[in-house]
Order: C-alpha cells, then structure tokens, then sequence
C-alpha cells in the first residue's frame, strides 16, 4: 500500500530543511543510511503514534536559472501535485511577508489539508506574535522552534489527524513491478513493449492523486501483475519535470510501492553515478532487484560484449551481486518474453520462508568450515537462527556477544544462506541478536 504523503513548503531560510531533519530524526523510525549507499534527504519515511508516512522536502529542490518567485511556485505546485497533507513553514522572526502570501494564494487552490506552521518561536513570550499569521487565511498556526525541537509534537499530531485513512485493500497475489533509472534509458518504451506482448490487459487502474497510473496484466500462467508507471507521470510545472531530485523523488516513491524493482540502464550510454544512487535506494529499501540493460540491439557486439558488461555491473554495483542482470531492447523486444518469468523468480524469492531446523543445519554446517571469531580471547558464540520477516527475506542469529558478529562474518554466513537456498534478485538481512 503506497504511504501517505507530508510535504514541507514555504520561502527559502524559514527552517523547512530543520523541521524535516527534526521530524525524520526524533522518534521517528528512519531507515539507517546503508554503507556505500547514499540517502537523498529530500524524501525519507517516518512514523508517528503507529503510522507511516513518507515526508517530502520541497525546499532541497533546486530548480537552476529559475527566478526566486517561480522557484517557490514550483516547489509548492510539486507540493500540491504529490502530498496529501502541505505543512507551510513560515518565519515567526520576520512576521508575515509578501513571498509567504504569495504561498498562501498558491494554497488556497488545492483541495489538500494545510498546516500553518510559524517557526523559530523560541522565546514562549514571543507565542502572541504568532497571530499576524491568521492574516494567511490557512487556519491556526502552529508555533514551533526547530532548532530546540519546541511544538514539534503538536505539529506531528495535526498531521497524523489530516492524514487519509487506509482504506485501500491490496490483492496480495498481485506482484507490483516499477521501472527505475535515469530521464531516457527506455523506461515508457519497456513498459509499452511488456503491455504489448500477447498478453490479457485486464484493466488501466488510475492510482491514488499522488501516483501515476498503473496498468494490470496478465501472463499466459494467469499471474497477475501490476505496473507502475512513473515515466507516465505528467505534471502541470513543466520546469521541475527534469531536475535530478525530483526524478529521484519520483522513483523513491515507485520503489515504496514495488515488490520487484527494474532498474532500467541505457547500453548507449553507459554506466552513470546516477544509477547507481537510484539503485541503492530499491536496495535499502530491502526491494527485489533485476538489472535491464535497454537498447541493446544498438551496440557492435562480438562474443565478448555481454560477459564484459556483466562484470561492468558488478564491479559498478557490488551491493547488488545478487540481482539477475538481463539484456533487451524495447524497440526489438529482444528477450522481454523472459521478463515476467524473471520477476515472478524475484517475488518468490522475496516471500520465501526456510523452517528454523533446515536454516539452522546450514548455519552449522558454515561454522564447522569456517569456526566463529574471537576478539580478546572470547570467541563468538551461535546458538540458532530463525526467519522473521518476509519482503525481504530477515533472520535473526541469537549469539553471546553482539559485539562478536563482525562483519565479515556475517557476511560470510549471508553467502552461505544464498548458496543453500535460492535467493535470486532479493537482498536478506541478518540481524545478531544476544540471547537472553
């Protein structure tokens, strides 16, 4: 089920990027940055009193050689575009300005709920300038400091409060599939070749506001799949259509609402820094993962072209050395009838599960080849191991030391899970956890 969504606006220096960061890192579950692995801070996913949502920062948008009043324009039509819920950020130092009503008057066209929030209150004397901000006409304003993390509850309740209910019901027989990948590489082209083949279409289903439009179909095995189409997005502000963050944005959102992700690269152009951010974020995301390298009838190919790009990849995305790399062109449809097989392998990785007695023959059988550590003279102790969670695949190994589990030897254990069990296209957390 696709999060609900906040998004921060406001003029520039009123502390958007401080409420963000306050609200991401207090209480809050954020997923942990992953080694090797950069988060953009522009989107993350938070929690408060037991719901999720997923929190955009309009304000780390930059949008180059746009003028100060369009930039804000933009940044609150994004707003308007993609969130369920706008917090408006204003400066409780300089009271009310022209920029803030000019906000404001953008605001008053959406339908979606607005919580007025006047920062840098830092002073509890000071809370009665915050009644200059009624004049916005967007409700009672919230006073907060950020920087000392003051109202910062009242604000996270309101938002809690606007919050849509739940009442979407997935199908979970459905696997969800998106495409990833820089602007170009073929993303709509695939996906209208994969529509194209000789299969079923069983309806064009529009999304929630916030989403694009996902397409479900059907394979000759009666496995039903739904698509989402992020290159299809098309938004009113065309000036914000190309900027780098916001296609990032776009995709991290796709990733949220996956079982499977594609991550789409382009054999013309190569292998880009790009690519491999956007597929860390499907990887922390704990996402399957195939690699599709498009547009592959146009290279000179000799007998030696695909094994060289095959170790490209890996030496490129070594975080990724368990997903299925698969070549194809979307002008040709060269391969694309061995897609759905590969995304139904993926997804079945994702969900399997392994019975505690055979998980723990293998940990077993890995430690008498390779005896645990020790650090100090005391040795790491395993006493067993048992699957916790599915999407992905989680174990948690019950030690005597925490401590003890070093990397390396986890990672060790992970190889040798992957080589007794097939766990094509899906990444599998390891957790140590001292015994009690």
């Amino acid at each position: 089920m696709a999060l609900p969504t906040v998004a921060i606006v406001g003029r520039p220096n009123v502390g958007k990027s401080t409420i963000f960061n306050r609200i991401a890192g207090e209480r809050i579950s954020i997923v942990e940055d992953t080694p090797g692995v950069t988060r953009d801070r522009i989107y993350t996913t938070s929690e408060w009193l037991n719901k999720k949502f997923a929190m955009i920062d309009t304000g780390g948008i930059e949008l180059a050689d746009t003028p100060f009043m369009a930039q804000i324009k933009a940044q609150a039509e994004i707003a308007m575009d993609e969130a369920d819920v706008i917090v408006f950020v204003v400066d409780g130092e300089n009271g009310v300005t022209d920029a803030d009503e000019h906000v404001a008057q953008l605001l008053y066209k959406t339908d979606k709920p607005v919580i007025l929030v006047v920062n840098k209150v830092d002073n509890p004397e000071r809370r009665l300038d915050i009644f200059d901000f009624y004049s916005l006409g967007l409700g009672d304003p919230y006073p907060v400091s950020a920087v000392h993390g003051i109202g910062t509850g009242d604000v996270l309740d309101a938002i809690i409060e606007n919050l849509p209910s739940e009442t979407e019901v997935e199908n979970p027989d459905i696997i969800k599939f998106s495409l990833i990948g820089r602007p170009n590489v073929g993303k709509s082209s695939l996906i209208n070749a994969i529509l194209g083949e000789e299969r079923v279409i069983a309806s064009p289903i529009a999304g929630t506001t916030r989403d694009a439009i996902d397409t479900n179909f059907t394979d000759d095995d009666g496995q039903e799949f739904t698509v989402i189409d992020t290159a299809g997005m098309r938004k009113r502000g065309k000036v914000y259509e190309t900027t780098e963050k916001y296609s990032v944005m776009r995709a991290m959102r796709a990733i949220d609402r996956s079982d499977v992700v594609l991550m789409v690269l382009n054999a013309e152009e190569g292998i880009r820094e790009y690519d491999k951010r956007i597929a860390g974020f499907a990887h922390e995301a704990g996402r399957g993962i195939i690699i599709v390298v498009n547009k592959w009838d146009t290279l000179d190919k000799d007998n030696k072209t695909m094994q060289n790009w095959e170790e490209k990849i890996r030496d490129e995305f070594q975080y990724l050395s368990y997903a299925p790399i698969i070549f194809v062109s979307a002008e040709t449809k060269q391969r694309l009838n061995k897609l759905p097989e590969l995304i139904k392998t993926v997804s079945q990785a994702q969900n399997m599960r392994i019975p505690s007695a055979v998980l723990n023959d293998v940990i077993m059988d890995a430690i008498a080849i390779n005896p645990t550590p020790t650090d100090k003279g005391r040795r790491l102790k395993i006493f067993y191991a048992t699957q916790v969670a599915i999407k992905p695949p989680t174990f948690v190994i019950f030690v005597n030391e925490e401590e003890l589990m070093h990397f390396s030897y986890g990672r060790m254990l992970e190889n040798q899970i992957r080589k007794a069990f097939v766990f094509e296209g899906t990444p599998i957390h390891l957790i140590s956890r001292k015994r009690k």
